[in-house]
């Protein structure tokens, strides 16, 4: 066993690049919805032998680095390839039109973005040691990876690392403590450590850092453990909710033609009668985009909404709107929003998106002249695409406590999800995934937002078109939900939050601790590697 490292090290050429996307690619099992864990050693262990294998003697100095950066780069175009392919089926929704970009969404995005593990393979390379303490250098390098990965260019967290723990109630636990960044380290050092059971020259150097790295598996799961009560959480009093799946196709939902035949399957199925006969829900909550047409410019429909609503309830759904036009302007500004409307068909508030998709809700202007100008048109039904808002706003909606509202891909950014000022008590999550079908992409996107209960110590209320559907309390429980793929509703009370979480007072500042002793630890054993005779 020991001969598979040193040859895995000595790959050379096209077997190494092709090692090191094979390796990648097994990384993609640990993520939603197959959460296979070993799998982050089976990704993490070959990537150690092959850094092992870039020190060449003689060769120039700067050798190394290249060599790491390719590898990186191979390794994270398996591991986004894999991890991502479902993308594709977007491209297929309106095949006639987008067909042709499709292998730009499916290989061209994990192509770019695996110049971060690139980076993040050079950053390794640079503290590497011949012993156990690599480990901790190659999880600092990928931590930050991730975490510019998360941040630069808008950010793209999707697959974060460190949802390899944050899949399983007892091992999510720990973002509540060091958040998502917190468990992509913690997922590195333990996926990264058993490379050295087939390396380490002594039977204690090859077991102690994978016994360690066991230890730790265990004491985060003892964490979990102790932390999640056994008991169900309370409910917040006087709110009833009602989450309608309507499990539309996406080619059907954008379609002005489909308006009447939408609106009766929404109000049918928001006003079917609960389980067991449940009152009367005080909130219905529908999904994002729920209508091909400006609800809040359409008084039929309004009025319809009223027609459903029980006395002091009210309506909580995604809806695109529309401002009134600038003098000079043909049009007014398009935003993708909440809207909530109460029984006599009014609308008392909105939040707009701030963090959109980019080339899915808007294309920077000088690409969608090009665009235009090619014949082709961009994936937004709406003139020019979305404006994003300029700041995140809290969410006030009568009969519930303050509400962080996030709209589809909003919910994968764990800074992203509180307004300034004071704490909300729950996370609202409208999305549509009807683009990407019964595909790993709409597992993907729950198991993220489920995430931010943890974090956070929310409950999550999440309304999808095609799914998942739930209720989550602050523990990342889920307390019910709809599976993908089926329509139906869910009635369930809103589970009360807790307390302020370590995360949310000091998660940045542990996160940063943590990767400066990892640093300081891993420089001062490379000088006295240096210094010893």
């Amino acid at each position: 066993m020991r001969l598979l490292a040193k040859r895995v090290g000595l790959l050379r050429g096209w077997r190494r690049w092709l090692a090191a996307f094979a390796a990648g690619a097994a990384g993609a099992l640990s993520m939603p919805p197959f959460g296979f864990l070993p799998a982050l050693v089976v990704s993490l262990a070959p990537a150690i032998w092959l850094l092992d294998g870039t020190a060449t003697g003689d060769a120039p100095r700067w050798a190394p680095l290249r060599g790491a950066a390719v590898l990186g780069w191979c390794w994270g175009f398996g591991y986004f390839v894999a991890g991502l392919w479902w993308l594709g089926a977007a491209f297929l929704v309106e095949a006639d039109q987008f067909a042709w970009a499709m292998p730009f969404g499916v290989l061209g995005l994990p192509a770019l973005l695996a110049f971060f593990p690139a980076l993040g393979f050079i950053l390794a390379r640079l503290l590497w040691l011949p012993d156990a303490a690599r480990i901790l250098a190659f999880a600092f390098g990928l931590t930050i990876s991730e975490v510019l990965r998360g941040h630069l260019f808008t950010g793209f967290p999707w697959n974060n690392l460190g949802l390899a723990l944050g899949q399983n109630l007892w091992l999510m636990q720990s973002a509540s403590l060091v958040g998502l960044y917190g468990l992509t380290f913690l997922s590195l050092v333990i996926g990264a450590a058993p490379a050295v059971l087939l390396t380490g020259k002594t039977m204690r150097t090859r077991w102690t850092a994978p016994g360690l790295a066991a230890g730790l598996l265990v004491a985060l799961a003892a964490f979990g453990l102790w932390r999640v009560p056994a008991e169900a959480v309370a409910s917040v009093a006087d709110v009833r909710l009602r989450i309608m799946q309507p499990n539309l196709p996406q080619d059907a939902k954008f379609n002005p033609r489909n308006r009447d035949v939408i609106m009766r399957r929404y109000l049918g199925l928001s006003a079917s009668p609960g389980r067991n006969g449940d009152a009367t829900p005080t909130h219905i909550i529908w999904p994002e985009s729920a209508f091909p047409f400006l609800l809040h410019r359409d008084a039929g429909s309004l009025a319809q909404i009223a027609t459903l609503l029980g006395p002091g309830s009210v309506l909580i759904t995604g809806a695109a709107r529309m401002d009134d036009p600038l003098p000079g302007e043909a049009v007014g500004k398009f935003y993708n929003a909440i809207q909530v409307i109460d029984e006599k068909g009014t609308i008392l508030g909105a939040y707009d998106k701030v963090h959109l998709v980019p080339f899915g809700e808007y294309v920077p202007k000088f690409l969608d002249a090009l665009i235009r100008a090619a014949g082709l048109r961009q994936f937004v039904h709406i003139p020019g695409g979305f404006e994003p808002s300029e700041k995140r706003t809290t969410l006030s909606i009568p009969g519930l406590p303050p509400v962080a509202a996030t709209i589809c891909y909003e919910a994968i950014f764990p800074d992203e999800i509180l307004a300034e000022g004071s704490r909300p008590d729950l996370i609202l999550n409208v999305t549509n995934d009807a683009w990407f079908g019964q595909t790993p992409g709409p597992h993907q996107h729950f198991a993220q937002a489920r995430l931010r209960s943890v974090e956070e110590g929310l409950p999550l209320i999440r309304a999808a078109n095609t799914g998942i559907s739930a209720v989550v309390d602050p523990f990342g429980r889920v307390v019910n939900n709809l599976p993908l793929g089926v329509e139906g509703i869910i009635d369930a009370d809103l589970p009360v939050a807790e307390p302020l979480t370590l995360y949310r007072k000091w998660g940045r500042f542990s996160l940063t601790a943590t990767l400066s002793i990892c640093l300081i630890i891993v420089i001062a054993r490379r000088r006295h590697q240096s210094s010893s005779p």
